[in-house]
């Protein structure tokens, strides 16, 4: 690494960072006012307001690095290079015998590691973090009721219905599963107090626990149902586990794909998406075929939007800054708009869900390689 490529590095990292610094503190402080008095309410219950606030925004800060790392990587690689033309510096080692193309490769290698840097952070941390990216202001400590919108496990046809969630136990308030004819040999509802969700142990099956059953009114000496050999919905006759007045539906729709929505999806890594594509509980859409395929482009999207950006700074000689963040915001808004458009296509069917995603590199990549010229002069 010579001294240029340390110069070329450093002023890159100095405005990556902030810029990213700049955005996500933007960010902060105009969300943090807009619920100041959730959190000072939540804080009042539950300690410092410092803490709290440290500890949300903090989560919320790598959720927003994977959100806004290609642009920013692609502004700051905008800005070197304005600084570096402003100064004469490019011109000097041109006029040196050494070509743009080698200048250049310490900007294309920081911003193809922060691509890896990025995709790393969507596929092993956010999933981990899921729980604490789900809450928002109004809700932090996921004690609120919020609105439970039906949903069938179409592996067994049943339809899960209740009056509100609650994600801190997990539970559904006043349930009322529809049993599908098959099924209904204790009735064509359930109907308890409350189901809580239990997660699959080595004795015991996913599935919900409905506590205060009151119909059917003898779950207690019913026998347990089933489709074909399995047991979907199990009574305390023949389960020792079970109180008197509870049953057991068996289903593989967990409370977070059932309550989770959009959400889930977003905070989930590409292996939970492929293994939720093929759980036979859910039935997802085109829109989770398209984020599984747009997952595997995001890459080569980011590395796409770089040679798109750089180049025509290098065409014009740029070394007015403002028109180099006029150009960055012109380059990043028509990419974004043709990615979120295509990608819109496939989630309606009117375009094959793999096709969409990776439509914008069909159609960028070629541009990016004819303009890129400048890089080889």
């Amino acid at each position: 690494m010579t001294i240029i490529d340390r110069y070329l590095l450093r002023q890159f990292v100095q405005a990556f960072l902030i810029c990213f610094l700049s955005l996500t503190g933007l960010y902060i402080v105009i969300d943090a006012f807009s619920n100041l008095d959730e959190f000072l309410r939540y804080a009042d219950q539950h300690g410092s307001l410092l803490a709290l606030l440290t500890e949300f925004y903090g989560y919320r800060s790598i959720f927003f690095f994977d959100r806004t790392s290609s642009v920013l990587a692609l502004i700051a690689a905008m800005f070197t290079i304005t600084w570096f033309q402003q100064h004469n510096e490019l011109t000097a080692l041109r006029a040196a015998g050494i070509p743009v193309r080698r200048v250049m490769v310490p900007l294309f290698v920081a911003a193809s590691s922060i691509s890896l840097v990025a995709a790393a952070d969507r596929e092993l941390v956010i999933p981990n973090l899921r729980e604490q990216l789900s809450r928002n202001p109004k809700d932090l400590g996921g004690e609120l009721a919020q609105e439970f919108k039906p949903r069938y496990d179409h592996e067994t046809d049943i339809l899960f219905r209740g009056h509100h969630s609650v994600a801190k136990t997990r539970s559904i308030c006043d349930p009322n599963f529809l049993l599908p004819p098959g099924l209904d040999r204790l009735g064509r509802q359930l109907v308890a107090k409350t189901a809580y969700y239990k997660s699959p142990t080595k004795d015991r099956p996913g599935g919900y626990l409905l506590d205060g059953v009151t119909s059917p009114a003898n779950v207690d000496s019913a026998a347990p149902v089933f489709l074909g050999d399995r047991a979907v919905v199990l009574t305390p006759r023949d389960t020792p586990w079970l109180k008197k007045d509870q049953c057991f539906v068996v289903s593989d729709v967990t409370f977070e794909q059932l309550t989770g929505g959009s959400q889930w999806r977003q905070l989930s890594s590409t292996a939970q998406l492929i293994r939720g594509l093929r759980n036979p509980s859910l039935d997802f859409g085109a829109d989770v075929r398209v984020a599984i395929h747009a997952r595997l482009a995001q890459p080569l999207l980011d590395i796409t939007l770089l040679f798109l950006g750089i180049p025509l700074v290098l065409q014009q000689e740029q070394r007015n800054i403002f028109v180099a963040i006029g150009l960055c915001m012109a380059v990043v808004a028509l990419f974004m708009l043709v990615v979120l458009a295509s990608q819109y296509l496939g989630s309606i069917y009117l375009l094959p869900p793999a096709f969409a995603a990776w439509l914008p590199l069909i159609i960028f990549v070629p541009i990016a390689a004819w303009i890129s010229e400048v890089l080889w002069a």
